[in-house]
């Protein structure tokens, strides 16, 4: 039995919650000290200390007999920020990037939007392309492996992601869609276009078993829960004890540290899951890549467009981010900006826009039962949800401004071309100062 243990590495740039009167377009929208202070918090509290942990096992056990190995995907954004606020961060990473026999890299939207969703698949392709870039160029690898934002996923998604030459994606292993099925199993994504190839050559599904990835992710902490404190030995027998092929652990890299406390003991349990699961002859650490090539797929993963499925909340579906009308809204009004935006041809427009895709600021405005709404809520550092709304739309609203100002200049300077008619650089200066 195979055991994945995969990260996800992700920092929002987060807004200002008004405007600010800056002359910099970026520094209109982004709040820049909150960034810093959030990162830097993080930093210290999970990603140094947790880095050097598995640095220290990755290198223990490379003189054992089975070996131990992570995957780590990065939103752009995250890579963005560990650049200009603590380089020490990403080089962290890039000294286990250089460990590729135990560590992969796995490629994910650059802007950890909701693109996928769109009807124009163009801005998700994009975004895809992006993020492999950036990880070629910080870390020198070629992902072959990709997980989408939130692990969002239907049958069209796997089908852009395979012709973009991806040979396997991560998505949750929900019992919506396996039924009687395990998750622990390579799948296969569904025969359902017309030009799809023969099951061989299809992408490779690879399902979280969520059930056991919540022990660390949400549970490793509640001392209400029947089964606390979750030890790295009785994680272990878990493990040994489930039947199947394969079994992926995906959690958010900062439940070290920062969802779970050092004082919870987190930092201890990484330390020892690797020596109590390498004491089972079942179970063994490898890579995703690995999976797909040593596994064969047991079946199709069925999940058509109207029953997309995520990772989040007790619906597994899309409504953490788009549930409600408040989210809904603002969804729309920033997808339907994406041919204007474009068409300025405007390198800072064309970010503010893609930040403003950030599927956290749409998260952070989710209302549900008390149990998920928590949790939401715990990453909102904006105020109620409400507030959340309010906010982002006035953001927006500025946004849709300076859109139409750039929008008229561009028009005012095609027409001086077109009729060579001389303004002096003032006149231009005065214009904008009017729209």
């Amino acid at each position: 039995m195979y055991v994945t243990l995969s990260f996800e590495v992700h920092q929002p740039i987060r807004f200002r919650r008004k405007v600010d009167n800056s002359s910099n377009i970026l520094e209109k929208f982004v709040d820049d000290e909150m960034n810093k202070y959030f990162f830097n918090r993080i930093a210290n509290k999970c990603y140094f200390k947790a880095n050097n942990i598995i640095l220290e096992l990755i290198d223990n056990f490379k003189r054992e007999k089975k070996k131990f190995k992570v995957s780590f995907s990065f939103s752009g954004t995250f890579l963005e920020s560990a650049e200009k606020y603590n380089k020490d961060v990403l080089e962290s990473f890039k000294e286990l990037a250089k460990r590729k026999k135990y560590v992969e890299i796995i490629a994910e939207t650059y802007y950890h939007s909701l693109a996928s969703v769109y009807e124009d698949t163009s801005e998700f392709i994009e975004q895809v392309e992006m993020n492999v870039q950036a990880i070629k160029d910080y870390f020198g690898r070629n992902p072959k492996t990709f997980i989408n934002t939130e692990m969002i996923f239907n049958n069209r998604i796997a089908k852009i992601v395979e012709e973009l030459g991806f040979k396997a994606i991560f998505t949750e292993g929900t019992e919506r869609i396996l039924q009687w099925r395990s998750p622990n199993y390579v799948y296969v994504r569904k025969y359902c276009f017309e030009d799809d190839p023969e099951p061989s050559k299809r992408i490779k599904i690879l399902l979280r078993n969520y059930r056991l990835s919540d022990d660390i992710a949400f549970r490793f902490s509640a001392r209400d829960w029947d089964q606390w404190p979750l030890t790295a030995d009785k994680y272990a027998a878990w493990l040994a004890a489930t039947p199947g092929q394969v079994i992926n652990i995906y959690i958010d890299y900062e439940t070290f540290g920062e969802h779970h406390w050092e004082e919870s003991g987190i930092f201890w349990f990484l330390k020892a899951l690797p020596f109590y699961i390498n004491k089972y002859d079942n179970l063994e650490f490898a890579l995703p890549s690995e999976v797909i090539k040593n596994l064969r797929p047991v079946g199709e993963y069925d999940v058509f467009e109207f029953n997309t499925i995520s990772w989040a909340d007790t619906e597994k579906d899309l409504s953490a981010w788009i549930g409600n009308k408040m989210q809904q809204t603002f969804f729309e009004e920033i997808k339907k900006l994406e041919k204007e935006v474009k068409s300025l041809n405007d390198e800072e427009i064309l970010k503010i826009w893609r930040y403003f895709q950030q599927s956290d600021f749409l998260y952070y405005m989710c209302i549900k039962s008390k149990n998920d709404n928590d949790v939401h809520q715990y990453f909102n550092p904006y105020g109620n949800v409400f507030e959340v709304f309010s906010d982002f739309m006035n953001l927006l609203a500025e946004f849709k401004a300076i859109i139409r100002v750039k929008s008229s200049l561009r028009e005012i300077r095609e027409l001086i071309k077109i009729k060579e008619i001389e303004v002096e650089e003032n006149d231009l200066k005065e214009f904008k100062r009017i729209c």
